[in-house]
């Protein structure tokens, strides 16, 4: 009885959990539209190129898109384009994210383009080592050879005091049990 109970508690809170989420998702997400969008590299630095994307496949686009942000140029898509590059300006901000919006049909959403803090250094070149065959040291930590009679002493002591507090342990366990 108590097992019908207690599944029917949690069936009763997932359903609830289950209503509850879409809703909540829904209300966290400011950027629900009928068509996906991304701008890839999501970071670029100043100066560089990135490339637009409007996801047409499942019919929510069909007009033009117009992209547009702080950052570049407004870039406009024909009907039945669905990629466009934009250069960024010089003058953005490193380290700053600004919104690009992605328009079309009337439905608009944004997602952020982070710019990169500074220009990459240049590699530092580095002479090419000459791979002369040698032979591998291993096996010196632990060998024979790093031992002397003192440790090997004290080891062996150590192994037959637990091995004697272990038997006698274990007689004095067999005395209590009554046997």
């Amino acid at each position: 009885m108590r097992a019908i109970r207690v599944a029917s508690a949690a069936l009763l809170s997932l359903g609830a959990l289950a209503l509850t989420a879409p809703g909540a998702v829904a209300q966290g997400e400011g950027n629900i539209t009928p068509f996906g969008f991304s701008v890839m590299p999501s970071t670029v630095s100043a100066g560089g190129r990135v490339v637009l994307q409007v996801d047409r496949d499942h019919g929510g686009c069909r007009g033009v898109v117009t992209v547009s942000s702080g950052v570049f140029d407004t870039v406009i898509m024909a009907a039945g384009v669905s990629s466009a590059t934009a250069n960024i300006d010089w003058d953005a901000r490193p380290g700053a994210v600004y919104p690009v919006t992605f328009t079309c049909d009337g439905v608009s959403g944004s997602t952020g383009l982070s710019i990169a803090g500074g220009r990459p250094a240049p590699p530092t070149p580095q002479p090419l080592r000459p791979t002369v065959p040698r032979a591998v040291h291993a096996g010196e930590g632990g060998s024979v050879g790093g031992f002397d009679a003192r440790q090997l002493g004290l080891g062996a002591a150590l192994v037959a005091g637990s091995v004697g507090a272990a038997y006698l342990f274990t007689r004095r366990r067999g005395g209590e049990s009554g046997g």
